[in-house]
């Protein structure tokens, strides 16, 4: 390790200018901004520690869910029932109940189809004329029949008829329903047209409690499409009916394999649990077989999940199914499976979904937390790429590097924000910047990374991530240009999460804070102030001026070499080099000097030297001139103007 060299000050009368850089940049930057102590706009509170962690008081309610729904394939309708068990952990009473009904976004005169631009949307309708949205009747609340409830959009108020008392109070409220599954439903949802049949992908299909919590009371923001979800943990019980000769799936243990498959697919089925190769339950050859399918006119499969915050399903003719052991750490396993067309089989596609499957669990499981579902099923259909907890709907058309990067994306997000369930609605950063994040790192080991691209520059992506154009990270995505989403809620914060590991905290005691904020805030609904907490507590860091720059604003890094002199005039005495800070967000600073002979010499200077400084003056130990002086040689900073980050001798 080359050690770090600070001045104070350096006697000007000695030392003689050997270059110059030219005429000076004005400095947009301003330390007492960048490092200012008001970061954190509260204390910590009983609820949430100042620590990052959850305080000794924390709260949170839960929903659990008995559901039982029939598939009508064809008028492509689903009717059923639900009914929900609502416990009020908070320290208040609750006369209301606000529910989700994320399905009326497809009405025609929803908000969310509103605000659709005219140009094309992943959040729109495959076809204007499609008219879908709940229709809701018997609405009751602990058996009463005289509850009032209205709806707006795509919430529904439910007013209850005594009031749920606080710290343990429950309340038992049920409802039919029904809805048209929309074709192309904002990319989460939809129907797949195949040569055997439709697949049906079925997600927010179900009246959910929003969440009530210490920050915000009841989350109510209205689903328009590119906000996700907030959802409360509770279990599942889950029946849902279709022609016998559909496969239904679900993110949840099978409860009734016996009665739904043949004897040779039970056979394979339970051959799967138990090989860690892919097994075919059902091949390409058997879909068209009458013979593959119980002789009855319809089945009803029954599905359990607990401890989630939301179930989906798929259900089709069109099936291939295979499935394979995912092995555990803790010695417990859980099964990979995956349901997709002959359309999507063969030449590295979807025949490899299943191995994909397990490697991704396998890693999370081993880096970060242990995935807690007993199924991780993997559904070919029109959804370009969507997680539920322990099922994910990929595009049917992926295969090779696409399928496995969509594959590893989905089913990263049972971490975030399946297990850790932050508030996607208000900060998607927290689970897409965070999933995009450990993607990165299980596409380098999967299969000794055989979709692993190495890039050149670590930070080629500088212009396009810290663009001055663009909205902060911090933004809601629905106050984001639906065109700089990616970019702010995936790939911005991931690079900033590399950035902290890599280069300002350290892999290990990154890592082991990372694993912290799962561990502490699993099951739970931690904001982006928690995690900051608990990333500066576990590691010992001050880094609010990391969050304000990257996450709380858009600003740019842009670090210059202003000046380079021989000490003494004598190169044998070393070099003095001055670095201003023109941008206004601080990072540390790496310099590489090169030497007449060749020698390679490197300084790394901590980010504090911009606590009280816009330019940092010090010296590098030479004892010959110096050809090269360069910011940043290994390019992992985002240094927006790299221009200005190189001296050479004239």
């Amino acid at each position: 390790m080359i050690k770090r060299l600070y001045f104070t000050a350096l006697t000007t009368a000695c030392l003689f200018v050997f270059a110059s850089l030219g005429a000076q940049e004005k400095s947009l930057y301003n330390y007492t901004e960048a490092f200012a102590t008001d970061f954190y706009k509260s204390n910590g509170t009983l609820y949430r520690s100042a620590s990052g962690k959850p305080g000794p008081s924390y709260w949170q309610n839960s929903a659990s869910y008995s559901i039982k729904v029939k598939l009508d394939d064809k008028i492509n309708r689903i009717t059923g029932s639900v009914t929900t068990t609502y416990i009020n952990n908070s320290p208040e009473d609750l006369d209301f109940i606000w529910l989700q009904l994320d399905q009326n976004l497809f009405n025609n005169d929803s908000r969310g189809q509103a605000t659709i631009p005219l140009q094309d949307s992943r959040y729109g309708n495959s076809k204007n004329t499609f008219d879908g949205g709940y229709t809701i009747r018997n609405v009751r609340a602990d058996s009463q029949s005289d509850v009032t409830y209205s709806i707006s959009d795509t919430r529904m108020r439910l007013n209850l008829p005594t009031p749920l008392k606080a710290n343990g109070g429950k309340v038992s409220f049920s409802m039919d329903f029904e809805f048209t599954v929309p074709e192309y439903g904002a990319d989460r949802t939809g129907i797949l047209n195949t040569s055997n049949g439709n697949i049906y992908a079925v997600a927010q299909w179900y009246p959910r409690v929003c969440v009530f919590d210490d920050i915000l009371g009841w989350n109510t923001h209205p689903y328009t499409g590119p906000g996700e979800f907030y959802l409360e943990f509770g279990d599942y019980d889950v029946e849902i009916t279709a022609p016998a000769n559909h496969i239904v799936v679900m993110g949840g243990e099978l409860l009734n394999p016996e009665e739904v498959f043949t004897k040779e697919q039970l056979d394979r089925y339970h051959q799967a649990k138990s090989s860690n190769k892919t097994v075919l339950i059902r091949s390409e050859s058997e879909i068209t077989k009458a013979s593959s399918r119980p002789n009855k006119n319809e089945l009803t499969w029954k599905y359990m999940l607990k401890n989630a915050h939301d179930v989906a399903w798929a259900s089709s003719t069109a099936f291939i199914l295979d499935g394979a052991k995912i092995n555990l750490p803790s010695g417990k396993s859980a099964l990979a499976l995956s349901a997709y067309p002959k359309e999507s089989n063969g030449g590295n596609a979807w025949e490899r979904s299943t191995e994909y499957t397990k490697a991704s669990i396998e890693h999370y499981s081993k880096k970060w937390y242990e995935y807690p579902y007993p199924v991780a099923v993997n559904v070919a259909s029109n959804v370009g790429g969507m997680e539920y907890p322990a099922i994910s709907f990929c595009g049917h058309k992926a295969k090779a590097a696409n399928l496995w990067g969509v594959t590893d994306h989905e089913f990263g997000h049972n971490w975030f924000p399946m297990i850790v369930g932050s508030n996607e609605r208000l900060h998607g950063w927290m689970d897409e910047g965070f999933n995009t994040f450990i993607n990165d790192i299980s596409t380098e080991v999967f299969n000794k990374g055989e979709y692993h691209i190495k890039y050149g520059q670590r930070n080629s992506m500088t212009p396009v991530l810290f663009n001055s154009n663009l909205e902060a990270v911090m933004n809601t995505p629905q106050n984001m240009k639906e065109r700089n989403i990616g970019i702010l809620l995936y790939y911005k914060p991931a690079f900033a999460l590399h950035l902290l590991r890599n280069e300002i905290i350290g892999k290990d005691r990154f890592d082991a804070a990372f694993k912290k904020y799962i561990e502490v805030w699993a099951y739970k609904h931690p904001a982006p102030e928690d995690f900051f907490r608990l990333i500066e507590n576990e590691t010992g860091e001050n880094l609010n001026w990391f969050w304000r720059g990257m996450f709380q604003y858009n600003w740019q890094m842009d670090q210059a070499v202003t000046d380079v002199r021989y000490m003494e005039s004598d190169p044998s005495k070393g070099a003095i080099v001055s670095v201003d800070n023109l941008g206004k967000l601080p990072m540390p600073v790496e310099i590489e000097a090169i030497t007449e002979s060749g020698k390679k010499i490197t300084v790394k200077l901590p980010v504090e030297i911009w606590e009280r400084n816009t330019r940092w003056t010090f010296k590098i130990p030479s004892t010959e001139k110096l050809t090269t002086v360069k910011l940043d040689p290994r390019n992992v900073f985002p240094d927006i103007n790299p221009e200005n980050n190189t001296w050479n001798t004239k």
